[in-house]
């Protein structure tokens, strides 16, 4: 059996004059997973949320909250966002010293790990961790802000994970981030991703229950010729 794909709206695209408002209209519309960017202005160059945020969005809903650090030292972090709500928390592995160490942190806090890695990162860099992680983020942007091109060269990681994954029999989930609307989000799909980021071509539309629909019949066609 084929195993179901998950679309996660980013809030990085959301309002965040009426943060609530905008995470219930996309959860009321279907989402699968809340999308959290973190970022530091040092990582990449862009200031988001904290901990404290977080917390409040944790109390605005009961889905699933994906929280990607795009942050130095995410080890000082990863506490504070672990309390504050976050079911996944997402770190770069060219932000990590030791990603086992943090794997191990994260596990330890109960919490869902994953690792993600920048467009110009190879793949074999996390290959001897997925054994140990819950989701790996591809990213298909460069990180730091929304509404960017979609880069297709990051397809071949896609497939590369995939069959790694696929041949050590692992649980680990690829999640792909940056550009994904109702025409690449088939493409990835194609190629084994199960968990899709997806920012302004969600909240970027008024009606989020039609936007979300949109991106799983794209993904249901493309599945249907496979």
């Amino acid at each position: 059996m084929t195993s179901p794909v998950l679309i996660a709206p980013s809030i990085l695209s959301a309002d965040f004059s009426r943060l609530s408002n905008e995470i219930r209209s996309v959860e009321k519309a279907g989402a699968d997973w809340i999308h959290v960017d973190v970022m530091d202005g040092h990582f990449v160059p862009n200031l988001t949320i904290g901990p404290v945020v977080l917390s409040w969005i944790r109390k605005v809903t009961s889905l699933f909250l994906d929280v990607h650090l795009m942050i130095t030292d995410p080890e000082k972090y990863i506490p504070s966002f672990a309390e504050s709500g976050a079911d996944n928390l997402t770190f770069h592995r060219e932000a990590a010293r030791d990603p086992k160490t943090l794997i191990r942190q994260i596990k330890n806090l109960r919490k869902k790990a994953g690792i993600s890695i920048r467009p110009k990162t190879p793949v074999a860099s996390i290959v001897p961790y997925l054994d140990q992680l819950d989701v790996v983020l591809v990213m298909t942007v460069e990180p730091g802000f929304g509404g960017q091109k979609f880069m297709p060269e990051m397809l071949d990681k896609i497939r590369i994970l995939d069959q790694k994954i696929r041949k050590d029999k692992l649980k680990c989930k690829i999640e792909v981030d940056g550009g994904i609307h109702s025409g690449t989000a088939p493409l990835t799909v194609r190629e084994g991703a199960r968990v899709l980021v997806a920012g302004n071509s969600i909240f970027g539309q008024k009606d989020r229950s039609a936007a979300l629909k949109s991106i799983r019949k794209s993904i249901d066609k493309i599945r249907e010729i496979s």
